[in-house]
């Protein structure tokens, strides 16, 4: 039988796993991304239907709990991900600045502005 929180995350789950395959659908996600999320979500599914299995993985590893093991893949996970944005977002900034400055040298190249003044 299911505990209350069980239902909870799993309806949790159901949501997100549903999320992920309407980006996919809408092709706002790679096949990559898609998978990749995919088997994170069916991770956690099964993690919170057989809760044993994370305390097994935990003895593996020498960690006390199933649920300790499970917050530091998930922080491992998150602060990876956060880097992988800041790459993002630098290399869109770092793009930002090219386009910025070709644009303006094409605004006010001399051979414009000669054109302008006739």
């Amino acid at each position: 039988m299911l505990t209350t929180i069980q239902i909870v995350l799993l309806a949790f789950i159901l949501f997100a796993i549903s999320r992920v395959y309407l980006r996919a659908k809408e092709k706002i996600l790679s096949p990559q991304t898609y998978i990749f999320w995919m088997l994170i979500w069916l991770a956690a599914a099964f993690g919170v239907i057989q809760p044993k299995t994370t305390t097994k993985l935990a003895e593996i590893f020498g960690v006390g709990r199933g649920v300790d093991i499970i917050v530091y893949i998930s922080l491992a996970l998150v602060f990876y991900l956060v880097f992988r944005i800041y790459v993002m977002v630098e290399d869109l900034r770092h793009e930002i600045t090219f386009i910025i400055r070709q644009v303006a040298l094409q605004k006010f190249s001399p051979k414009k502005r000669r054109r302008n003044k006739k």
